[in-house]
């Protein structure tokens, strides 16, 4: 079999599928013999997850290391973003969080060069193990103001010497403006680089875009590999919050089903939490933006976070906390995950100011739990015994409670600081007991990793039948 050479995704803009597109081209390469890994040097994300060794990546890459059947690494995704507020993030390298940074210091020249580095040096690891690297650009790579600062996109694909195929959305407009002008703004030996074009997202009659495909061939002078018609019955986990104004919108019928209310916090993170719920058939998941919302729910979920006191602030000052607590004296569950958890104490102190200038809040008042905000991280991959089964997850939190056991439970109320608990049968199965005379009609439980992997096989059919295979292997194998 064939060496293959690094293939970069890279896109004409943000959210143009091109973590999807890499998500499905690791289970093919793999389903077709390969050993595929992703890569992606630097990721803004708040939807993260915990490696075995106890550091933390970025979710996409996590996904895709499951499409192509390893387990991930932190060299996979060695510069983790997390937006903290409109100007700051938390930088994770290499698994660990090194600081946060606001968006012009982090910019700057200073720093850069050691941050390339460990990121060189991330995929040169990988690529000794691995092939092809399946790498992952960020946002345009025509943003001409960042090219000299870029680790992402075409600097990072020069240094691996990648193959570069063109990610463009169709479903945005203006394709053709933004393919061309995404292949021309590169400098000539990077516009070299780029040896195809994906078009994806595509909506209706494929045969109305054969024209279309053959001017944006002859317009941008390199082949377009594919079309890749938009789809709505694959489930992939989401790479960031933008993917929310898709989900919860859209209530479900069937009165037998148990109605579940997330409440949307302007900082929310890791609702991949939720996915198992709504691939459910027992339960109806949707997502609460304002205090009447909670009314209408059976379980009220208060998910994790990545500036817990100010979206405890944002409860009060919305009105959904007052709405969650009438929600508990109506007799309804309320479950609380790690930031959410927090919320659901009694207080909590940032002494330290890790968050911020609030030194000390008072919770909810739900569960008799009280949190202090620390600066180490805890990151880490857990399993404990629930309800007499092995339950597992994973933990990524600030803060320490001062409540040893994994799931805190008093008078309908839940906390827990693991991440991916909803995954587990037995936690499920607790949470519909009070219900059990309703979802006898709904459907039986999912195994829910068998359920994702069945998803990875159903995204590789997809684009597959809609990429000439064979042309990409062609270019992948050409110097």
């Amino acid at each position: 079999m064939k060496s293959l050479h690094p293939l970069m995704l890279a896109g004409t803009g943000s959210d143009v599928g091109k973590s999807i597109i890499a998500t499905a081209l690791c289970r093919i390469f793999r389903q077709d013999g390969y050993s595929p890994a992703p890569f992606k040097a630097q990721n803004m994300a708040l939807n993260s997850y915990v490696t075995a060794d106890g550091l933390e990546i970025g979710r996409a890459q996590a996904v895709q290391a499951e499409a192509a059947g390893i387990p991930c690494e932190a060299d996979m995704n060695p510069i983790l973003l997390k937006p903290q507020s409109d100007h700051t993030s938390q930088v994770v390298l290499l698994g660990k969080p090194i600081g946060n940074k606001n968006a012009y210091d982090y910019w700057r020249h200073e720093g850069k060069d050691e941050l390339r580095k460990e990121v060189h040096a991330a995929f040169d690891r990988l690529s000794q193990r691995f092939n092809p690297i399946v790498m992952e650009g960020a946002g345009s790579i025509a943003e001409l103001n960042l090219r000299d600062t870029d680790l992402v996109n075409m600097p990072m694909a020069r240094y691996a010497d990648a193959h570069v195929i063109l990610v463009a959305d169709i479903d945005r407009g203006g394709v053709f403006a933004s393919a061309y002008g995404s292949i021309m703004l590169q400098e000539e030996a990077d516009r070299r680089r780029i040896r195809g074009i994906i078009v994806n997202k595509f909506r209706g009659d494929m045969r109305l875009f054969d024209g279309g495909r053959r001017m944006l061939e002859e317009v941008c002078g390199v082949p377009v590999l594919g079309v890749v018609p938009y789809y709505k019955d694959i489930h992939i986990d989401e790479e960031d919050s933008m993917d929310l104004v898709t989900k919860g919108g859209k209530e479900e019928t069937g009165e037998n089903r148990v109605r579940v209310k997330v409440v949307r916090l302007p900082y929310i993170s890791n609702f991949t939490d939720f996915n198992a719920l709504q691939a459910d058939s027992r339960f109806r998941l949707t997502y609460a933006t304002v205090p009447s919302q909670i009314a209408e729910a059976d379980i009220v979920v208060l998910p994790g976070t990545k500036s817990t006191l100010s979206d405890l602030l944002w409860l009060h000052q919305s009105g959904m906390a007052g709405a969650i607590l009438q929600a508990h004296r109506e007799g309804k569950t309320i479950l609380g995950i790690c930031g959410g958890y927090q919320m659901m104490g009694l207080t909590i102190g940032d002494p330290q100011g890790v968050e911020g200038s609030v030194a000390s809040m008072p919770g909810l008042g739900l569960l008799p739990v009280r949190t202090v905000m620390a600066p180490t991280k805890t990151t880490r991959q857990v399993t404990f015994r629930f309800e007499g089964q092995e339950c597992s997850g994973y933990e990524i939190h600030q803060g320490v409670s001062d409540a040893p056991q994994p799931v805190v439970q008093t008078d309908h109320c839940i906390g827990t600081y693991v991440h991916g608990i909803l995954d587990n049968p037995a936690f499920v199965d607790f949470l519909l007991r009070p219900f059990a005379g309703r979802v006898e009609e709904g459907g039986p439980a999912i195994n829910y990793q068998t359920y994702r992997q069945q998803q990875y096989d159903r995204l590789a059919e997809h684009v597959r039948r809609h990429l000439d295979m064979d042309k990409l292997y062609s270019i992948l194998t050409d110097d």
